[in-house]
């Protein structure tokens, strides 16, 4: 029996499939989804992240009212995808985000937004 893989492994392995679709390693926008949006560009993918993040939305605010709160579930697959072929845009992977969680790991969300805050304040000069 083969062991069950990890949410990494399942985000790794999309991503490996997702950068073999970029322009510079020879995707084909004719034979494929991923390759055609990133052919078009950010603003093609970019479009389609917040199409995703508002059927999120819907799908919750259906789910709070008697809906399939499983339809949540199917529209977060389709945002975290979309997200995904952002990231390879840009050269980043799965893997910076889990980084980036980890770092806030065990720090209160006000705290975080706070020092964000403070630094952006010092980064403009203020």
């Amino acid at each position: 029996m083969s062991p069950t893989p990890t949410t990494a492994d399942v985000l790794e392995r999309l991503a490996d499939v997702i950068e073999s679709r970029l322009p510079a390693r020879g995707g084909d926008p004719q034979a494929s989804y991923v390759a055609r949006l990133l052919a078009k560009g950010p603003d093609a993918f970019l479009k389609k992240v917040g199409e995703e993040a508002t059927e999120v939305v819907m799908a919750a605010k259906d789910a709070e009212h008697g809906g399939d709160a499983g339809q949540i579930v199917y529209e977060v697959a389709d945002l975290w995808f979309h997200c995904m072929i952002a990231l390879a845009h840009f050269g980043l992977r799965p893997a910076d985000v889990v980084a980036e969680l980890q770092r806030r790991e065990g720090t209160s969300g006000i705290e975080e937004k706070a020092l964000r805050k403070a630094l952006n304040r010092e980064g403009a000069g203020e």
